[in-house]
Protein backbone atom coordinates (compact mmCIF):
# COMPACT_ATOMS: atom_id res chain seq x y z
CA UNK A 1 0.00 0.00 0.00
CA UNK A 2 1.26 3.64 -0.57
CA UNK A 3 0.39 7.02 1.13
CA UNK A 4 -1.30 8.46 -1.44
CA UNK A 5 -4.80 9.81 -1.07
CA UNK A 6 -7.01 7.00 -1.55
CA UNK A 7 -9.66 6.97 -4.86
CA UNK A 8 -12.56 5.53 -2.83
CA UNK A 9 -13.12 5.73 1.14
CA UNK A 10 -14.57 2.73 3.19
CA UNK A 11 -16.33 4.30 6.30
CA UNK A 12 -14.88 2.45 9.06
CA UNK A 13 -17.63 3.03 11.85
CA UNK A 14 -17.07 -1.00 13.43
CA UNK A 15 -20.02 -2.31 11.22
CA UNK A 16 -19.90 -3.71 7.96
CA UNK A 17 -17.52 -6.11 5.55
CA UNK A 18 -15.27 -3.72 5.49
CA UNK A 19 -12.13 -5.62 4.57
CA UNK A 20 -14.10 -7.64 2.12
CA UNK A 21 -15.18 -4.18 0.33
CA UNK A 22 -11.84 -3.22 0.12
CA UNK A 23 -10.28 -6.09 -1.26
CA UNK A 24 -12.93 -6.18 -4.30
CA UNK A 25 -11.84 -2.75 -4.88
CA UNK A 26 -8.15 -3.20 -4.94
CA UNK A 27 -8.67 -6.32 -7.10
CA UNK A 28 -10.28 -3.92 -9.44
CA UNK A 29 -7.23 -1.64 -9.77
CA UNK A 30 -8.70 0.98 -7.69
CA UNK A 31 -6.98 2.58 -4.46
CA UNK A 32 -9.37 2.00 -1.61
CA UNK A 33 -8.66 2.94 2.03
CA UNK A 34 -10.57 1.45 5.24
CA UNK A 35 -10.88 4.83 7.18
CA UNK A 36 -12.72 6.15 9.85
CA UNK A 37 -10.69 9.69 9.49
CA UNK A 38 -13.01 12.10 8.84
CA UNK A 39 -10.02 14.50 7.29
CA UNK A 40 -9.67 11.30 4.27
CA UNK A 41 -13.65 10.73 3.95
CA UNK A 42 -14.22 14.66 3.58
CA UNK A 43 -11.44 14.27 0.10
CA UNK A 44 -11.63 10.54 -1.46
CA UNK A 45 -13.45 10.97 -4.83
CA UNK A 46 -15.86 8.10 -3.95
CA UNK A 47 -17.07 6.98 -0.15
CA UNK A 48 -18.53 4.15 0.72
CA UNK A 49 -21.08 3.40 3.18
CA UNK A 50 -20.80 -0.59 4.53
CA UNK A 51 -23.48 -1.83 7.18
CA UNK A 52 -24.11 -5.24 8.98
CA UNK A 53 -26.56 -5.10 11.75
CA UNK A 54 -28.58 -2.88 13.51
CA UNK A 55 -30.13 0.55 12.72
CA UNK A 56 -29.35 2.11 15.95
CA UNK A 57 -26.32 0.66 16.42
CA UNK A 58 -25.15 1.88 13.52
CA UNK A 59 -26.05 5.65 13.56
CA UNK A 60 -25.19 5.44 17.51
CA UNK A 61 -21.29 4.29 16.20
CA UNK A 62 -21.53 6.72 13.39
CA UNK A 63 -21.97 9.35 15.93
CA UNK A 64 -19.68 8.67 18.94
CA UNK A 65 -16.83 8.43 16.23
CA UNK A 66 -17.79 11.52 15.25
CA UNK A 67 -18.30 10.79 11.26
CA UNK A 68 -22.28 12.08 11.11
CA UNK A 69 -21.00 15.77 9.93
CA UNK A 70 -18.92 14.31 7.43
CA UNK A 71 -21.31 11.52 5.80
CA UNK A 72 -23.77 13.87 5.62
CA UNK A 73 -21.57 16.76 4.22
CA UNK A 74 -20.72 13.88 1.39
CA UNK A 75 -24.02 12.42 0.62
CA UNK A 76 -25.47 16.19 0.27
CA UNK A 77 -22.66 16.57 -2.27
CA UNK A 78 -23.48 13.40 -3.71
CA UNK A 79 -27.30 14.69 -4.26
CA UNK A 80 -26.15 17.85 -5.90
CA UNK A 81 -23.95 15.82 -8.28
CA UNK A 82 -21.14 16.12 -6.70
CA UNK A 83 -18.46 13.64 -5.69
CA UNK A 84 -20.08 10.01 -4.97
CA UNK A 85 -21.56 8.11 -2.61
CA UNK A 86 -22.49 4.45 -2.23
CA UNK A 87 -24.52 2.69 1.00
CA UNK A 88 -24.61 -0.85 1.44
CA UNK A 89 -27.29 -2.77 3.11
CA UNK A 90 -27.42 -1.44 6.23
CA UNK A 91 -26.01 1.52 4.41
CA UNK A 92 -28.38 1.67 2.55
CA UNK A 93 -31.09 1.30 5.09
CA UNK A 94 -29.59 4.41 7.23
CA UNK A 95 -29.83 6.92 3.69
CA UNK A 96 -33.79 7.28 5.29
CA UNK A 97 -34.93 9.25 8.04
CA UNK A 98 -36.39 6.38 10.01
CA UNK A 99 -35.86 2.73 10.91
CA UNK A 100 -38.75 0.45 11.97
CA UNK A 101 -35.92 -1.67 13.92
CA UNK A 102 -35.23 1.38 16.47
CA UNK A 103 -37.98 3.56 16.64
CA UNK A 104 -37.04 6.86 17.64
CA UNK A 105 -33.56 6.82 16.37
CA UNK A 106 -32.98 9.41 13.13
CA UNK A 107 -31.56 7.99 10.47
CA UNK A 108 -29.17 10.61 7.84
CA UNK A 109 -32.59 11.82 6.35
CA UNK A 110 -30.78 12.26 2.83
CA UNK A 111 -33.39 10.23 0.86
CA UNK A 112 -36.83 10.78 2.32
CA UNK A 113 -38.44 7.63 3.78
CA UNK A 114 -38.48 5.13 6.06
CA UNK A 115 -37.24 1.63 6.87
CA UNK A 116 -39.99 -1.14 8.03
CA UNK A 117 -39.77 -4.71 8.54
CA UNK A 118 -40.02 -6.54 5.68
CA UNK A 119 -43.19 -8.88 6.08
CA UNK A 120 -43.88 -10.85 3.13
CA UNK A 121 -46.66 -13.22 3.38
CA UNK A 122 -46.84 -17.32 4.11
CA UNK A 123 -44.00 -18.77 2.22
CA UNK A 124 -41.45 -16.26 2.38
CA UNK A 125 -38.93 -16.57 5.47
CA UNK A 126 -37.15 -13.25 7.26
CA UNK A 127 -34.83 -12.35 6.94
CA UNK A 128 -34.41 -12.88 3.29
CA UNK A 129 -31.09 -14.67 2.35
CA UNK A 130 -29.70 -15.52 -0.48
CA UNK A 131 -29.50 -14.67 -4.43
CA UNK A 132 -32.62 -12.89 -6.14
CA UNK A 133 -32.74 -11.56 -9.50
CA UNK A 134 -33.22 -7.72 -9.88
CA UNK A 135 -35.69 -5.82 -11.78
CA UNK A 136 -34.53 -2.55 -13.44
CA UNK A 137 -36.58 -0.05 -12.65
CA UNK A 138 -34.28 2.59 -14.00
CA UNK A 139 -32.28 0.64 -16.65
CA UNK A 140 -29.95 3.76 -17.39
CA UNK A 141 -28.67 4.15 -13.78
CA UNK A 142 -24.78 4.19 -14.37
CA UNK A 143 -24.07 2.00 -11.58
CA UNK A 144 -25.92 -0.69 -13.35
CA UNK A 145 -24.22 -0.81 -17.01
CA UNK A 146 -23.09 -3.67 -18.31
CA UNK A 147 -25.34 -5.68 -16.21
CA UNK A 148 -27.98 -7.35 -17.48
CA UNK A 149 -31.79 -7.11 -15.63
CA UNK A 150 -32.74 -10.39 -13.78
CA UNK A 151 -28.75 -10.60 -12.84
CA UNK A 152 -28.55 -12.17 -9.07
CA UNK A 153 -26.95 -10.59 -6.35
CA UNK A 154 -27.09 -12.00 -2.61
CA UNK A 155 -29.11 -10.67 0.17
CA UNK A 156 -29.30 -10.88 3.69
CA UNK A 157 -31.77 -8.49 5.39
CA UNK A 158 -34.91 -8.29 7.50
CA UNK A 159 -35.85 -4.51 7.18
CA UNK A 160 -36.30 -2.66 3.47
CA UNK A 161 -36.25 0.99 2.43
CA UNK A 162 -39.56 2.35 1.40
CA UNK A 163 -38.45 6.00 0.09
CA UNK A 164 -40.97 8.46 -0.26
CA UNK A 165 -40.62 9.40 -4.05
CA UNK A 166 -40.02 6.10 -5.71
CA UNK A 167 -38.94 7.31 -9.18
CA UNK A 168 -35.49 7.42 -6.40
CA UNK A 169 -35.52 3.27 -6.86
CA UNK A 170 -33.21 2.29 -10.20
CA UNK A 171 -34.10 -2.04 -9.64
CA UNK A 172 -36.01 -3.45 -7.16
CA UNK A 173 -36.42 -7.16 -6.38
CA UNK A 174 -39.64 -9.92 -5.55
CA UNK A 175 -39.83 -11.23 -2.37
CA UNK A 176 -43.66 -11.54 -1.95
CA UNK A 177 -43.26 -7.96 -2.13
CA UNK A 178 -41.18 -5.41 -3.52
CA UNK A 179 -37.82 -4.71 -2.35
CA UNK A 180 -35.91 -1.57 -3.35
CA UNK A 181 -32.62 -2.59 -4.46
CA UNK A 182 -30.78 -0.10 -6.06
CA UNK A 183 -31.28 3.32 -4.91
CA UNK A 184 -30.22 6.44 -7.74
CA UNK A 185 -30.22 10.21 -6.73
CA UNK A 186 -27.35 12.69 -8.02
CA UNK A 187 -24.47 11.44 -7.54
CA UNK A 188 -25.70 9.12 -4.46
CA UNK A 189 -26.45 5.39 -5.22
CA UNK A 190 -27.02 2.98 -2.60
CA UNK A 191 -27.77 -0.96 -2.78
CA UNK A 192 -29.83 -3.14 -0.52
CA UNK A 193 -27.78 -6.67 -1.58
CA UNK A 194 -23.86 -6.79 -1.24
CA UNK A 195 -21.71 -6.55 -3.97
CA UNK A 196 -18.69 -8.02 -2.52
CA UNK A 197 -20.83 -11.21 -1.92
CA UNK A 198 -22.57 -11.39 -5.24
CA UNK A 199 -19.45 -12.16 -7.59
CA UNK A 200 -19.44 -11.49 -11.00
CA UNK A 201 -22.77 -9.03 -11.01
CA UNK A 202 -20.99 -7.51 -7.66
CA UNK A 203 -17.82 -6.73 -9.01
CA UNK A 204 -19.27 -4.80 -12.17
CA UNK A 205 -21.19 -2.93 -10.29
CA UNK A 206 -18.34 -1.92 -7.88
CA UNK A 207 -16.19 -1.28 -10.83
CA UNK A 208 -19.02 1.37 -12.51
CA UNK A 209 -19.03 2.68 -9.00
CA UNK A 210 -15.45 3.68 -9.34
CA UNK A 211 -15.13 4.94 -12.51
CA UNK A 212 -18.41 7.19 -11.42
CA UNK A 213 -15.99 8.82 -8.50
CA UNK A 214 -12.95 9.35 -10.68
CA UNK A 215 -14.89 10.79 -13.46
CA UNK A 216 -17.25 12.94 -10.87
CA UNK A 217 -16.51 16.65 -10.16
CA UNK A 218 -14.00 17.44 -7.15
CA UNK A 219 -15.57 20.80 -6.27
Amino acid sequence: MTDSPPDIAVIDYGMGNLRSVEKALAHLGFHPSVTGDPAVIAQAPGVILPGVGAFGDAMSEIRRRGLLGVILDRGREALSGGRVFLGVCVGMQLLVQEGEEDPGVEGLGLIPGRCPRMRPGPGFKVPHMGWNGLEFLRPECPLLAGIDPGSHTYFVHSFHVLPEDPGCVAAQVDYGHPIASVLWSGNLFATQFHPEKSQRVGLKLLENFGRIALSAPTA
